[in-house]
């Protein structure tokens, strides 16, 4: 298992080794429980027009992510070829982990 606080300050790569970022920030829905944006810049903005700006330019939806060890590997054209096969988004329980992909 994985501690969600231990995604912060990860490398983000895409499956061809391009360098997308570090992880800054997480966005999660906490209506279901599921991780729904990784951000490469911190969401510690003034205006709703930066934040905006941040989540469009700076963000990776999480739905691509393919692996998580010591770095994240995500799938530069926006499908996830792994969870494709499956019915349920991962979840983030009140303890805060996420299991290993």
């Amino acid at each position: 298992m994985l501690r969600l606080s231990e995604l912060f300050g990860r490398d983000i790569f895409t499956q061809s080794g391009e360098y997308k970022g570090k992880v800054y920030d997480i966005v999660v829905n906490l209506e279901n429980g599921s991780m729904e944006t990784i951000t490469t810049a911190p969401l510690k903005v003034r205006t709703k027009q930066e934040a905006k700006k941040i989540i469009t330019e700076k963000s990776i939806p999480y739905k691509t992510v393919i692996a998580v060890k010591d770095i994240i590997i995500v799938n530069p054209r926006g499908k996830d070829t792994i969870r494709e096969t499956r019915t349920e988004p991962a979840k983030v329980s009140s303890g805060a982990l996420v299991k290993y992909r």
